[in-house]
């Protein structure tokens, strides 16, 4: 990206460095150019526009579901199937356990390589992963085991095929039946939180976003098409700048419940830090929800989604 390019020419000098016979002052050498690299990235990521925020949560190297089932979830068992049409590798769904806790987990995939990518349909679900989601939804509830799901996708397939299979019905059932599960659910948008697409999995108890992340309505490309029938970069990124897309605005209008730290220069820079982070704040999270009544627990998430949006008057 180009705002990481500066910083990127530091690290190729440090790699050039480290890869030349070790001496005192080399090491010397490499400890200044460290040294300026953390201080230039810190520089540089606080001052990221909406835009660079995107384009930071598209970054193809960041962790996806998988990737964090692999770090953070001991004995997963992926379940497949909406028992109505098909399976949707979009979203993957399956059982395991955190700590001590055993947990459902729902999430995007969005896909490594052009074939997964294509098979995975760019993270895109079609409405038989949605009602797949539902389908673990609803098994872990039989069960009283808590929900974690991971929203990371440009939005809810817009095909022809997912229209006439009831894209928008689908995830106006999860909306519903979310809303009224009776276990904790854990939201958490790990990347891109895209329109309906991300909210068929996204009513929880707990909403959290990491760092670099966004949720919006639409993309800001969408936006920018509809607003000035043009995709050029200055209307996408003014679009981006009025979505009001990022972690910290979402947090200051209360629609989130916090936002989750990266590690210096993105999550896609240590993926164990970042799955470190999340674990530790899911089973501080899982030990309160799991304390609570759960006539309790369903009160605060209806009031919570309930007063999103509320006009106050002038």
């Amino acid at each position: 990206m180009d705002f990481e390019k500066e910083l990127d020419d530091l690290r190729k000098k440090i790699d050039e460095l480290n890869s030349l016979p070790s001496t005192a002052s080399r090491k010397e050498e490499i400890a200044k150019f460290k040294s300026k690299l953390t201080r230039q990235t810190r520089a540089v990521f606080e001052k990221l526009t909406p835009w660079q925020k995107t384009l930071l949560a598209r970054h193809p190297q960041r962790p996806y579901t998988l990737d964090y089932v692999e770090l953070l979830i001991d004995g997963f068992q992926e379940l497949h199937g909406d028992r109505h049409f098909s399976d949707d590798p979009a979203l993957v769904t399956g059982l395991g356990f955190l700590g001590p806790h055993r947990v459902a987990i729902i999430g995007h995939q969005k896909g490594r390589d052009t074939k997964d990518k294509i098979r995975r349909n760019f993270g895109m679900a079609h409405p038989e992963g949605y009602r797949k989601a539902l389908r673990i939804m609803k098994l872990a509830e039989s069960f009283q085991i808590p929900i974690l799901t991971l929203v990371d996708t440009p939005g809810a397939y817009p095909g022809i095929g997912a229209e006439e299979r009831g894209q928008a019905e689908a995830i106006a059932v999860n909306i519903l039946e979310m809303s009224r599960l009776r276990v904790p659910v854990i939201v958490t948008v790990t990347g891109e939180g895209g329109s309906g697409g991300a909210l068929g999995i996204a009513v929880g108890d707990r909403v959290f976003m990491l760092e670099h992340s966004i949720y919006s309505v639409i993309s800001p490309e969408g936006c920018a098409s509809i607003l000035w029938r043009a995709a050029e970069p200055k209307f996408v990124e003014e679009a981006a700048a009025n979505l009001g897309l990022t972690a910290k605005h979402l947090l200051e209008m209360k629609l989130i419940d916090d936002i989750l730290p990266e590690p210096l220069g993105g999550a896609h820079r240590d993926w164990q830090q970042m799955a470190a982070t999340m674990k530790e704040r899911w089973l501080a999270e899982l030990d309160t929800l799991m304390a609570m009544d759960i006539d309790t627990l369903l009160k605060g998430r209806y009031d919570k989604f309930r007063a999103m949006g509320v006009y106050a008057g002038r």
